[in-house]
């Protein structure tokens, strides 16, 4: 008995290591947590997007960093500085026919003393309590 396999063409080939490649950029993002107190600290989110005909995979670069920092379930999270690249502009659509896009976040995780000093002075509940 001859076994018989699909055949396979020089187009797909070509086509292959293009798709692998765009599967592998599409889920790439980092996240990392840096205490400065027992109780607050420090976060750093980064992640990557392909764009092709303007649909972002697997979704927007600035959804995926968010996700990730607001899964891991920290309280009092505050986003201080978001920064997508590349930016063009008015330009930017041209991102939008074919682009990577990276976004980092960056922010402030917790309750640092001070904070819980004021708050309790002031007779404010804590978050939760």
């Amino acid at each position: 008995m001859v076994s018989q396999s699909l055949p396979r063409g020089p187009r797909l080939q070509r086509l292959l290591p293009s798709l692998v490649l765009a599967g592998m950029l599409s889920a790439c993002a980092t996240i990392s947590f840096e205490r400065d107190t027992e109780t607050s600290g420090t976060f750093y989110s980064e992640a990557w997007a392909f764009t092709i005909f303007a649909w972002d995979f697997p979704k927007e670069s600035i959804q995926i960093a968010r996700d990730n920092v607001f899964d891991a379930g920290l309280s009092n999270l505050d986003v201080t500085s978001v920064r997508t690249t590349p930016y063009l502009g008015w330009w930017d659509w041209l991102l939008d026919i074919v682009g990577l896009r990276k976004t980092v976040l960056t922010g402030t995780w917790g309750f640092s003393g001070e904070q819980l000093r004021k708050e309790k002075a002031a007779g404010t509940p804590l978050l939760g309590s």
